[in-house]
């Protein structure tokens, strides 16, 4: 697992929420998104598009980041996927 890469992503839902999750294969899981099969979440809400991705080359860290951005408002959120809130948070 060592040359495995890791995502953290965020999908816009139909409801204009957001949705973050952590996947090995972007492509797929958004896929599973759109089609309803992703998760509770999106399957309640829609998915919409991906709107924010990062990419990792350890798990571990793609949890840790994971978790952080799943405990962000809504609003902040959408800061980082604007761009807005790089600089605050050291990445």
């Amino acid at each position: 697992m060592n040359n495995w890469h890791w995502y953290v992503y965020i999908i816009e839902c139909n409801d204009n929420t957001y949705y973050t999750g952590l996947t090995w294969n972007i492509g797929n899981r958004l896929d599973q998104h759109l089609l309803q099969k992703g998760s509770k979440y999106t399957k309640k809400h829609g998915a919409k598009k991906l709107v924010y991705c990062e990419k990792f080359n350890d798990l571990e860290a793609a949890r840790i980041r994971e978790k952080q951005i799943k405990n962000w408002s809504q609003v902040k959120k959408q800061k980082l996927i604007n761009g807005d809130w790089q600089q605050e948070w050291g990445r």
